[in-house]
């Protein structure tokens, strides 16, 4: 089901782990040719052309691209009251770790009467995009609006597919918006979605930040429009590797695997360790649990990818070696003294600790937020959080005194760059 790498016995530093561990064919440049008509329609037809693609793309035809304030109501009356009671206790932790990723702002003063002042102020207004796919995701309309409200972003849109039996998105996607108070809702998915937030359309105004995972079209559509809007990521597929030792509990370990597999064919499940024993008995538990799953044919597909594996490594060392270099969507350490492991990790976009902190937490109400890096980018890149609704300004305060003290060092480094105006925007100030 799930095929083995073994780097057992590698020299140190001669092996590239981030190409030993290939990831699914997501080939996001040659999907932008594809996308590109899509996003020049919606720029220059607007509404019309979201429509048409609309109907084109999901086989619905919209009459109006909002959705109704009476739907939004009548989703969230209607939600099941066991999904309402897990929504607000997501909603409560995810916004009590939001808050405590605001910060105050910091006044430095650098010499007497010269004072920089660090403000972070929130982006006007974002679009919001929630994945239809092979599941409503929910969760996803709490992980994108919970940090925008908490960073203070004053005008916030949303947009999901709609679908075929109501040309309106999912009904839980509409009652989570209801429960948060998001009131501008679309019934647009896919590329012309983004391009609606992006150059505006009906009754959709630009935004200045596009956020939200989506399909391979989506993430070519964010690529294409950086620059006229804001972007969070580029999403790929779910991914999740397991650091494990002889310790870790086989069962869990592959329920773990299973999790990320059910997003769809191209997720990739990699289990890393050095015990053939534990890899053995994943690989038996692989067998029997996907079997009895209800999505056992996707997850079947994503375990026999080439993109998932069990990776077996010298020793936990080695094996951290290799969760760096392959710098994951969601890791999860299963071994002695995980808490250990877990602080040497440099790469990922979120750690799980030990056998009780499992990913499918952190999907929903870890309060942690599950809109993270792939595809190798928590080498570089965070995962979603109040601080992406943030941009960092500073604000420059200078006496005329303060102001005197450096003007030389400003003119004698205007000089060296051969632009004299620059020394003059100071001494002018002191001609007289």
């Amino acid at each position: 089901m799930i095929r083995r790498i073994d780097l057992r016995g590698t020299q140190r530093g001669t092996v590239d782990h981030s190409a030993v561990l290939p990831r699914a064919d997501f080939d996001v440049e040659a999907a932008t040719h594809q996308v590109r008509p899509t996003l020049e329609a919606v720029r220059t037809r607007g509404e019309e052309a979201v429509v048409e693609l609309t109907e084109r793309f999901d086989g619905v035809r919209l009459t109006d691209l909002a959705v109704p304030a009476a739907a939004l109501e009548q989703a969230l009356a209607g939600l099941d009251p066991k999904v309402r009671a897990a929504l607000d206790e997501s909603i409560r932790r995810l916004r009590q770790t939001c808050l405590a990723d605001l910060e105050e702002d910091t006044v430095i003063e650098v010499a007497p009467g010269a004072v920089v002042t660090h403000r972070s102020v929130p982006v006007d207004r974002v679009g919001l995009y929630v994945p239809g796919g092979t599941a409503p995701l929910v969760s996803t309309v709490v992980m994108n609006v919970v940090p925008a409200q908490v960073a203070g972003v004053g005008s916030i849109a949303l947009s999901a597919p709609p679908t075929k039996a109501t040309g309106l998105p999912d009904p839980s996607i509409l009652a989570a918006c209801a429960l948060l108070g998001v009131e501008e809702v679309y019934a647009v998915g896919g590329a012309q979605a983004i391009a609606m937030f992006a150059y505006g359309a009906g009754p959709c105004r630009p935004v200045d930040m596009v956020i939200g995972p989506g399909n391979l079209y989506v993430t070519a559509a964010k690529r294409l429009l950086r620059g006229v809007v804001g972007i969070d990521s580029e999403a790929g597929p779910s991914e999740i590797a397991i650091l494990a030792d002889d310790t870790a509990e086989a069962a869990y370990v592959a329920a773990d695997l299973i999790t990320e597999a059910e997003h769809g064919g191209t997720s990739a499940s990699v289990l890393v360790t050095d015990s053939v024993a534990l890899a053995d008995d994943v690989e038996a538990e692989l067998t029997k649990q996907v079997a009895v799953t209800r999505h056992g044919e996707r997850i079947g597909e994503a375990l026999a990818g080439q993109q998932s594996a069990i990776v077996l490594v010298d020793d936990i060392d080695h094996g951290l070696e290799v969760a760096n270099a392959y710098a994951c969507e969601h890791l999860e350490i299963h071994t002695r003294d995980a808490r250990a492991v877990a602080a040497r990790v440099r790469n990922a976009g979120a750690v799980f600790v030990g056998p009780w902190s499992p990913v499918a937490v952190g999907d929903y109400c870890a309060g942690s937020n599950h809109v993270l890096p792939t595809g190798g980018c928590a080498c570089h890149s965070s995962g979603l959080s109040v601080r992406s609704f943030l941009k960092q300004m500073h604000v420059v305060d200078y006496t005329r005194e303060a102001l005197a003290e450096v003007a030389g060092h400003v003119v004698a480094l205007a000089e060296a760059e051969d632009l004299p105006g620059h020394g003059a925007g100071v001494s002018a100030r002191f001609a007289r």
